[in-house]
């Protein structure tokens, strides 16, 4: 194989038609097909915790947005398509019946096996896809980094017990607040 085929970066039709009987839970970043690991347990309990705290609050509120976990698919653009741990998206004309296209409003994504695939690449790829706001939650030191990229580019950092204000909702009458170490009290 020369280095061009190598290199050869594939659209998000060519991936559908390559992962389509597959298992492999994989996500296609810049063109290229990359694997990702099974979560544990730790990680697993966060996401649903922190999924059931946002849907109740969609809900209650009888908002307009959606909130939905892994492994559904956001296809950002035609290189990449993703797969987050969590995601809230607010433009329903936007969901056919396999993914989300476009970019969501709000990430969340629980830190596992590699970490600087987060860290570093998902946190460009999110922001210049023009995902609203971001939280990377890390279990191994308890903190959460919130980036609000609507209105700043800074890092807000949390533990696990403090609040934190979710900014996509801060204009509405009722905020929604999370705070990791109350919603996981019971488990």
């Amino acid at each position: 194989m020369n280095s061009a085929e190598e290199n050869k970066k594939i659209t998000s039709e060519e991936y559908y038609k390559t992962v389509k009987d597959s298992d492999v839970l994989t996500e296609l970043r810049n063109g290229e097909i990359t694997a990702m690991s099974s979560p544990g347990i730790e990680h697993q309990t966060i996401v649903s915790e922190m999924f059931f705290a946002i849907s109740s609050y969609i809900r209650k509120n009888s908002g307009k947005c959606r909130a939905f976990f892994a492994p559904t698919d956001v296809r950002l653009d035609d290189n990449n398509i993703v797969v987050p741990d969590i995601f809230v998206a607010c433009n329903p004309e936007k969901f056919d019946s396999q993914k989300f296209n476009g970019a969501p409003d709000f990430v969340i994504e629980v830190l596992s096996g590699n970490r600087s695939d987060d860290l570093c690449r998902k946190l460009a790829l999110y922001h210049d896809a023009g995902v609203r706001e971001y939280w990377i939650v890390d279990p191994k030191y308890k903190k959460i980094l919130v980036y609000f990229f609507e209105n700043d580019t800074t890092v807000n950092m949390y533990g696990f017990d403090q609040d934190i204000p979710v900014r996509i909702y801060q204009d509405n009458d009722e905020k929604l607040v999370i705070n990791l170490s109350e919603i996981m009290s019971h488990v």
